[in-house]
Formats: C-alpha cells, structure tokens, sequence
C-alpha cells in the first residue's frame, strides 16, 4: 500500500466514479480499478459495493478515507517541508458564520502575535459546511456554534455565548419588559440558513414548546439579518456578540429567554486522528481568552417566559 493508492482511493470516493479518478491522474480505468482490488485485498475489506454499475462506499471504506485523507495531507505537508528551502508553515481555520463575524480576525490576530512565522489562512461556512472540511482535511482546526455530528471528530466547548431575540425599537415587543412565548407565533421571523447552528438551536426549542415560525426571510449573512430587524419589523434569533454595537448604540432592543434555553457554547473542533502542532495548540490558547462575555449588563433587555 502506497500513498499512491490512497490517492487514488480518495479520488474515486470523492467523485463516485473510476473513470473521473483515472482522468484525474492520468491513468486508465483498469489501472484505477487494480488499485482499488490491491487496496481491498491488503485490508481484507470491501471497500465500494458495485450495484448496477454505480459505486457506493461501504462502511469500511469510509473508516480508510477518513484516515486516508489525513494520511495524505500529512504527507504532502511533510514533502513541502523537507523539499522547499523557503518552507512556511500554515494553519488552516474554519469558523461559522457567526464566529467569522464577531471573534474570528481578532482570535487570529492574537494567534499571529505568538506565532508569527506561521500563515493563517481561515475559511467561514456553517456548521454543516465546516464540518465536511473538517473530515476531509481541508482545514485544521474551527471554531464552531453548532453541534458537531461526526463521531470523528472532537468538539471541545471554549467559549459561552447565547442566542437573543431581537427586534426593533419600534417593533410592539419593545415596549415590553416580559414577552409570552405564545406571542412570537404572530410575527415576522429573519432566521439563518439550513445549515446553520444558531437556527437548529432555537428551531428544535420551538419545536419542543409546539410552536411554529413564520420565516419571511433567511440568510447567512448576520448585516442583512440585522437589516431585517430594524428596517422591516422583523425577529430574529442571533448570538448576543452579534449585535454588540447596536445594543450600545440603543438601535435594537434584546428579548433574553428567561429559562437560559438559548445558552450554547462556541467549540473548537478537529479530526481526532488529526495531530495536533504547535500551531494548533497556541491557537486554542488564544481562543481561551475570549470564553465569558458581559455584553447585557447594563442593557435594557426584554425578559421571554412561556406561556
């Protein structure tokens, strides 16, 4: 078994097919299949079930590409290591929206400060899309808002956050101190997208309490959230670190549960075959500095209760 045949293998489980794997390395479609037959013969396993002439992975095979991918990404980081005479070494983070908008360039600046000869190059997706990263040893390390699924990889809670409901000063709610929960089925909500931690979180609490949202708007982009909210009189549910400003400002007014259900953490997250560097563990070092917030304090701030 080489890294050559892991290559391959990744190649042909990431498109589903031989052909495009063999095109891909400039091989024939026999020899892509040989590789499979040596890989599966060496580890005694079906890796691909072969039903009317598509591929599909077997559980086996998806254990080998997990390690598979990571194999050869340390690899190849190893030959660009040992090969180039200018060699820098680089740390791959991915955070989720809400991370990207409110904590991730001053985590990274602080990173650079410790560790200035490693370049930083950062990715922002949601939870679902930096999770696929994760797997496939597109990025090292994130930081993320929702639950990780993946049993392969390791979620490490970090920092607190909480979701908030938001609207604006003119919204009927604001001129509320306590808010039923039953009032909320009246309104226009702005949520995030499919996808995201911050609307899995507050849909499944809805769910649980029998109660439905009238979406009139989604997107992963936080402004256009907070656009929603204050210029159509729309809800909507956000981490509290998201509107800092506009609550300093008085431009919106902040609805908190009052049963502490919207509480979450922000987690760091990697593959748990992935070996962790020096680079990775200053990172979470860094990340540990921004663990509590106090933003509400000294806000004017709504109180949810149900009913």
């Amino acid at each position: 078994m080489t890294i050559r045949h892991l290559r391959i293998f990744i190649a042909v489980a990431d498109s589903g097919k031989m052909s495009i794997a063999a095109s891909k390395y400039f091989i024939s479609q026999p020899t892509v299949s040989q590789t499979i037959k040596e890989l599966e013969e060496h580890y005694g396993v079906l890796l691909f079930e072969r039903l009317s002439k598509k591929l599909y992975i077997t559980e086996e095979g998806k254990k080998l590409l997990s390690y598979a991918r990571l194999v050869v990404d340390q690899f190849d980081e190893l030959e660009e290591k040992m090969l180039k005479k200018n060699y820098t070494e680089k740390i791959r983070i991915g955070a989720t929206i809400t991370v990207g908008n409110c904590l991730l360039y001053e985590i990274i600046n602080g990173f650079k400060k410790i560790n200035h000869k490693v370049d930083a190059y950062s990715y922002v997706g949601n939870t679902k899309v930096i999770e696929e990263k994760l797997l496939k040893s597109e990025l090292d390390i994130a930081i993320v808002e929702g639950k990780i699924k993946s049993p392969d990889l390791i979620a490490i809670p970090a920092v607190d956050d909480y979701l908030v409901l938001t609207c604006s000063k003119s919204h009927p709610l604001a001129k509320k101190k306590v808010i039923k929960l039953s009032e909320l089925t009246s309104s226009c909500f702005a949520m995030r997208e499919e996808g995201s931690g911050t609307r899995e979180l507050f849909e499944s609490y809805m769910i649980k309490q029998g109660l439905s949202i009238n979406t009139v708007c989604e997107g992963n982009c936080p402004e256009a959230l907070k656009n929603a909210v204050m210029e159509n009189q729309c809800l909507s549910v956000m981490s509290v670190r998201l509107v800092e400003d506009e609550i300093k400002k008085g431009d919106i007014y902040v609805i908190k549960s009052s049963e502490s259900a919207w509480n979450r953490s922000f987690s760091i997250v990697y593959h748990k075959n992935k070996i962790i560097s020096e680079a990775m563990q200053d990172f979470m070092e860094v990340v540990k500095n921004y663990k509590h917030t106090d933003i509400l304090e000294e806000a004017d701030v709504g109180k949810l209760i149900k009913g």
